[in-house]
């Protein structure tokens, strides 16, 4: 995930996002590749609807995304925030962590450094052992 002080709200990349109700609830079930380069890794996610929000994106229009709120894990601190779904697909990060976010993980930013949690984990391998399917 990328870090962006400038954004109030977090973002992650979603694709052929649908909204259905499961007893009377509003639901989003979304599809999220999590690699860039291999299009075809894709993990079927489905979520508490929460709102759908007008926001306005870095190059300044003004989109409608819907809102999830979900589990995030950030430098061993594991907290709960809203997420909205975006196409990120133009991004080099699938997601961003907004200012509620790290407010949430009580974090520091420190914008003359990098990789202050350390450098992450060859992300393949993280996708061994999921359950995925093929686009």
């Amino acid at each position: 995930a990328k870090i962006d002080t400038g954004a109030k709200t977090s973002a992650l990349h979603a694709e052929d996002i649908e909204v259905f109700t499961r007893n009377g609830q509003k639901f989003v079930r979304f599809n999220i590749p999590p690699l860039k380069r291999k299009e075809e890794l894709v993990i079927t996610c489905e979520a508490p609807l929460i709102e759908k929000r007008n926001v306005i994106s870095s190059n300044g229009e003004r989109e409608k995304r819907y809102v999830i709120s979900a589990r995030i894990e950030l430098g061993g601190k594991d907290f709960i925030s809203e997420v909205t779904l975006t196409s990120r697909h133009k991004m080099a990060f699938r997601m961003l962590l907004g200012r509620a976010a790290l407010k949430k993980a009580r974090v520091v930013v420190d914008p003359a450094k990098s990789f202050l949690l350390g450098k992450p984990e060859k992300v393949v391998k993280l996708y061994k052992n999921k359950s995925v399917r093929d686009k």
